[in-house]
């Protein structure tokens, strides 16, 4: 079996390289960047130094989009989907194809994904929710799972077929979750390979409290609209009492990345008052069919 690696990007070539340069030291296959948004000179020069090929949306429409432009473009039956911010573990490669040949009842697989903070980080006690971007540990033996996040996840093209592809009203929430409900949904299943991860990085000024607190209120405010999708949102009071517990927890343990979550939390209450996530009107629609 042969794998495609596809990677939505958006001005951010500087993390590209990373991710471009650790992925040619591991994989000698076909990788397809996509550009969610207009020509991008700097992503195109990037990628063509590290062989891959470069597909421009010309608009912004998402990172499901770019996922479902990458998969017509791509020529493999496996297809891993890779962050433009990650860098990929010695052996991914080898784990992925491995899984894939073992487990051919699954449709999609995924692996741990290691935050790394490359700069002045935030202090912290350790605990797992306090992880200041998108991570995944579910062990050191691969395992049947839920699910697996979208920084780090593959899947078979005749999954895809079978269950459609990926939702681009989605821009923001539930992207590959949404797709991954549909395919177990359809009797699929979703592998987690242990041995085929990435470090998630954030380097420079992106490490400060500042700037991770503003990527989790984003992400809050996308998880909360995910949930009304869903009609699953828990009630305010809820989301109040969450919101009290991290500050408790930050000021009490003097754990400043403490209030990464905190942040989160408030987006998600934002959300509540100035919804712009899919309207439940939408999700019941969606139901239906």
């Amino acid at each position: 079996m042969k794998l495609s690696v596809l990677i939505p990007t958006r001005g951010r070539a500087g993390y590209l390289e990373v991710a471009l340069r650790t992925l040619r030291d591991e994989f000698g296959g076909e990788v397809v960047v996509v550009v969610d948004g207009p020509r991008d000179a700097e992503t195109e020069r990037v990628a063509a130094e590290h062989g891959a090929r470069v597909q421009t949306l010309g608009v912004r429409r998402g990172i499901n989009a770019a996922r479902n432009a990458a998969t017509r473009t791509a020529s493999e039956d496996l297809l891993a989907f890779l962050d433009d911010d990650v860098a990929v573990w010695p052996g991914w490669h080898g784990a992925l194809i491995q899984a894939a040949g073992a487990h051919p009842e699954a449709g999609c697989f995924g692996g741990p994904i290691r935050p790394v903070l490359d700069g002045p980080a935030p202090r912290g006690c350790g605990r797992p929710q306090d992880a200041p971007v998108t991570a995944l540990d579910l062990g050191g033996a691969d395992r049947d799972a839920d699910f697996a996040w979208g920084a780090n996840f593959a899947v078979r093209r005749v999954a895809l077929d079978r269950v459609g592809p990926f939702d681009e009203r989605l821009r923001d929430c539930g992207d590959e979750e949404d797709w991954q409900r549909r395919l177990r949904a359809a009797g699929g299943t979703v592998r987690y390979v242990a041995r085929a991860g990435v470090d998630h990085r954030r380097v420079g000024d992106d490490a400060r409290l500042r700037a991770l607190a503003r990527g989790a209120y984003r992400r809050g405010r996308a998880a909360r609209a995910y949930d009304a999708f869903k009609g699953t949102a828990p009630p305010l009071g809820r989301e109040l009492r969450v919101l009290a517990g991290t500050l408790w927890h930050a000021a009490s343990h003097g754990c400043a990345a403490g209030l990464v979550p905190a942040a989160r939390t408030l987006g998600r209450i934002a959300e509540v008052a100035r919804p712009s996530g899919p309207s439940r009107k939408s999700a019941h629609a969606r139901i239906a069919r």
